[in-house]
């Protein structure tokens, strides 16, 4: 790769990049967290937590030297919660179940 290209590859990963990856790692959270006594646990923490994983992805693109891993790492987290995502929309079985409540 260029190295014209790499800070504005590092810029895209840490800025755009980390918050598009901490708000969709924030709604895959929501899956995958158990509900707790009162049933709101696996929404309340999710929220409370972005910051925190929005601040982990941008220090880590911006400290890492290796570009390829700060990717590798962000594509990945992307790629898992929009699996989680995607397949909790497209389970016909339990949306048909969750509308004749």
């Amino acid at each position: 790769m260029p190295t014209a290209w790499r800070p504005w590859l590092r810029f895209l990963l840490a800025g755009p990049g980390a918050i598009v990856v901490a708000l969709v790692v924030m709604a895959g959270m929501a899956l995958w967290l158990p509900g707790g006594a009162a049933g709101i646990d696996n929404l309340v923490l999710p929220l409370v937590l972005v910051p925190l994983i929005w601040a982990a992805l941008f220090f880590h693109a911006c400290l890492d030297r290796k570009l390829a891993r700060v990717a590798i790492v962000a594509g990945g987290l992307l790629l898992v919660h929009g699996a989680l995502i995607a397949h909790k929309f497209l389970d016909h079985e339990m949306a048909g179940q969750e509308i004749h409540r």
